[in-house]
């Protein structure tokens, strides 16, 4: 798991930069599988034709989509986050399972400003993650704490008040600006 610091609007447009080249590489890896259905999915899941989204590694195009998304769901929310808060003074990127231990997935690089949890899933009450990351964010110490997820159910970056809890802040991030 890759952990990321973004200070800028050119760092923010280089993440989604490699982002997107990474998946046009996955999609070239995808035109090119065997004709067999078979065969074809056993590339998908287990041969490591697909890359990680930011680091120049090769995965399974499974674990290059799931990276996709949560890498991309992050990168927006700090785009969003470092608008809101530029006396945040950038953000730190670590999101996803392997995340150490009691780190958020973006923090504000000013100590204790900022917090969010990000997600992409296709409903957030999926395996009950944004309840868990509201709970999570409940207790943080951060002045400005956030919930951000991806989801075809919420196609535009907007607010949603009525998911909030305990003075968090939840917005559902579009795929497309």
């Amino acid at each position: 798991m890759s952990i990321i610091t973004l200070k800028s609007q050119a760092d923010i447009h280089e993440a989604l930069k490699r982002i997107e080249d990474s998946a046009a590489r996955a999609q070239e890896a995808l035109a090119a599988l065997p004709p067999s259905p078979l065969q074809a999915l056993e590339a998908i899941k287990f041969q490591p034709i697909g890359s990680h989204p930011l680091d120049d590694r090769p995965l399974n195009i499974i674990e290059q989509v799931n990276q996709t998304f949560t890498y991309l769901v992050a990168v927006k929310a700090a785009d969003l986050l470092m608008q809101w808060h530029p006396e945040a003074r950038g953000f730190r990127l670590a999101p996803g399972a392997h995340a150490p231990r009691g780190t958020l997935d973006v923090e504000s690089l000013e100590p204790g400003l900022v917090g969010a949890e990000t997600f992409a899933a296709v409903r957030p009450e999926n395996n009950r993650k944004l309840a868990n990351d509201l709970a999570k964010l409940e207790s943080r110490p951060e002045h400005h704490r956030y919930a951000f997820f991806m989801s075809p159910m919420f196609p535009k970056t907007e607010r949603l008040p009525s998911k909030e809890r305990e003075g968090v802040k939840v917005y559902s991030i579009a795929l497309e600006a």
